[in-house]
Formats: C-alpha cells, structure tokens, sequence
C-alpha cells in the first residue's frame, strides 16, 4: 500500500522534524559469523534507553551483504519489533534501500511490511547513470513510501549529483529529509542551497553524515540568498544519521540536546563549538579516517566489544577487520576524551539489555 509523510506517526515525525539522533544499526555476529539475535536486539535497546530517536537499519553500517545472506527482512524485523516493543511508537525507523528500481521496490515493500517509516535511498547501484536515469528511480520509488535522500561519498561507493539534481529532487513530494553525507563542503552547501532555492526548506529537513563536520553542522546556520541577494534564509542542519552514532550514543543525544537548546540566532559558545573538533578526532579513530575508512564497521563494533554489546567484530567479509594501528587510535581517543563515551551507562543497563526479561529490570542513568 502506498505511504506518504502523512502516514508516519504524529510524535514520531515531529521528532524528524526537530532533529534527532538516529544510528546507523550495525549487524551483531556471533564467532561463527551467524546473526546473533540477543546481542542485535541488546544493541537496539541500548539505543532506545540512550534516548535515540529512531534507528536507521539495513544501511552501510548493518553491511551491505545482508541481501545476499537472506538477512535483510530478519535483521530489519527484529530492529523494528524491538524499537516499537523498547522505545515506542514515537521512534523512527528508517530502511535502507539500495540497488536499482526492481530490487529498491522489493527492499521498500518488504520495510512497509514490517512498518517502517521511511526509506533511505542508497543511489550506488546507479553510478554512472545519467541525473535524469536516477532522478525517474527516485521519483518511482518516493511513489511507494516517504523516502531520506542521500549524498553518499566516493569513498564507501557513492558519487557526487550536481545541485540541479538536487533541486529537482527537492520538488518530489513524498521526500521527507535529506542525509548529507559528501564529506565535501562544496557538495554540502550545494544540497542545502538546492532544497530552500526548491521552496522546500519547511518540508523537507535536513541531516548530517559527515562525520568530518558533525558538531559544527549542527551549530552553525548556512545562509541561503535569493538570486539577485535581495533576501536570504538560515537554514539549519537539525540532526545526524550517522554510523558513529551508532556508539557512544548517550553522550551523541545530550550533544544534540545543547545544540537544540541554542535559539537560532543566539551565540554558540566557545566551549560547544570546541565539541566539533573533539568528535571529529573520536571519528578519525572509530571510522579509520587515515585508512579511507577502511575499517569504520569494525571500528564501530570494536568500541560495542570494548563495552560488553557484542562479543567480537566479526563481519559478514572475513576480510573486513580493523586496520593497522587502528586500535590503538580508539585508545587513544578514549584516553584524550573519556567524556564522549558512555561505558558506565552501559555497564550499569548490560544485563537489561541482555536479558529476555530485561523491561523488569530498571534503567540506570
């Protein structure tokens, strides 16, 4: 059945409006590299109780290869039922889709089955495409379910669609938000001119994925003039689906909380605007920055070991392990900067999570 904005739940899209902390769910696999059922749903009850406001699932994070396993209806139906059963109906969940339109329209029908909200539109598949190619699988795709675009870098598959895309993109009615995730801020301020010279800037809300700039995407007001410079409107990032928030998840929504609680034309402090610069260098670690990003889901998996969450970093490619030295970077960074991690929230709600009777047991803050 065709869904639109309209479909998603009040509160729950209220708070995609607002801007929120959405992680990038990764896959938990057990030493034999099988679907380890209790420590994913663990991982997702970690993130509703952290305060998460949804979670986005079968994205690069949860691995690609779930397709080709026979695990991307399993892997998103435990997500869904655990974040409905854990955080409630106000909760996002947003479905990676990828691949060409055949196959994006099988992943969209299986995600509306299991009441997903929205799609997150992986344009990979398409590269090399004409804009014009990929813009017609858009609007096929945005005709079945409220769709997140998405500005993927070259480095993990994507490729860069000029500001003209962009702006025809804006105009499809059923898109809801955009990920922006070039890593580049040319290409980022390319998107957020398109979507306010679109006339969108009030329908569709804008999200960070470059994990070069999280803090100062979410601080700083991005001025969009009209052609002849006469006006001009302050546009706002207003939250993050983000792989790196899919660790350290507790102090990533009390970041977005300070940011939030900064009216749009008040100063932003010194000490807030340093946190950018801080979270980078905690990403430059957990994403293997200086390795291409080589090893950012086994650096996102190491941190969830350190904590207890799952029991290795085994990935779907046995090949797919963390790079040289890059352990001891995630040492480093939680030497430096012990603030950004929330290891004693999690110690203290392990069990909770962990546990087939774990709502019976109280959350520790």
């Amino acid at each position: 059945m065709h869904r639109t904005v309209s479909d998603i739940p009040a509160a729950a899209l209220a708070a995609l409006r607002k801007g929120t902390v959405l992680p990038a769910h990764p896959l938990v696999l057990d030493a034999s590299r099988q679907f380890d059922r209790t420590r994913q749903r663990a991982i997702t009850r970690y993130y509703a109780d952290a305060g998460a406001g949804g979670v986005a699932v079968g994205v690069h994070t949860t691995q690609f290869a779930i397709r080709e396993k026979g695990l991307y209806a399993p892997v998103l139906e435990l997500a869904a039922e655990t974040m409905r059963d854990w955080g409630g109906a106000d909760r996002l969940l947003i479905a990676g889709v990828t691949g060409r339109t055949e196959q994006a329209l099988a992943e969209i029908d299986t995600a509306r089955g299991l009441g997903y909200h929205a799609a997150l539109l992986n344009l990979a598949r398409f590269k090399g495409a004409s804009e014009d190619e990929i813009f017609e699988h858009c609007q096929r795709v945005a005709r079945e379910m409220p769709i997140v675009g998405f500005a993927l870098l070259p480095e993990v598959g994507g490729f860069h669609l000029s500001y003209d895309f962009w702006r025809r993109f804006a105009g499809i009615d059923n898109v809801v938000a955009i990920k922006m995730a070039p890593f580049n801020r040319y290409r980022t301020l390319d998107i957020i001119r398109a979507v306010y010279d679109a006339g969108a800037g009030d329908r569709i809300t804008l999200y960070t994925g470059n994990d070069d700039h999280i803090g100062l995407d979410l601080m700083v007001p991005f001025v969009v003039r009209s052609d002849d410079g006469s006006s001009e409107r302050r546009a706002r990032i207003r939250g993050g689906l983000l792989g790196h928030w899919s660790v350290w998840v507790r102090p990533a929504v009390a970041m977005l909380g300070r940011i939030h609680a900064v009216p749009d034309d008040a100063p932003v402090s010194p000490d807030l605007l340093a946190l950018d610069s801080i979270v980078t260098d905690c990403n430059a670690a957990i994403y293997d920055a200086s390795n291409n990003l080589r090893g950012c889901i086994p650096g996102c998996l190491d941190v969830l070991r350190r904590q207890g969450l799952v029991e290795g970093i085994w990935c779907l490619d046995p090949a797919e392990v963390l790079s040289p030295g890059q352990s001891e970077e995630i040492d480093r960074v939680y030497r430096q900067y012990p603030e950004m991690n929330d290891d004693s929230f999690v110690a203290n709600n392990l069990e909770r999570w962990l546990s087939d009777r774990g709502q019976d047991l109280p959350l520790v803050a």
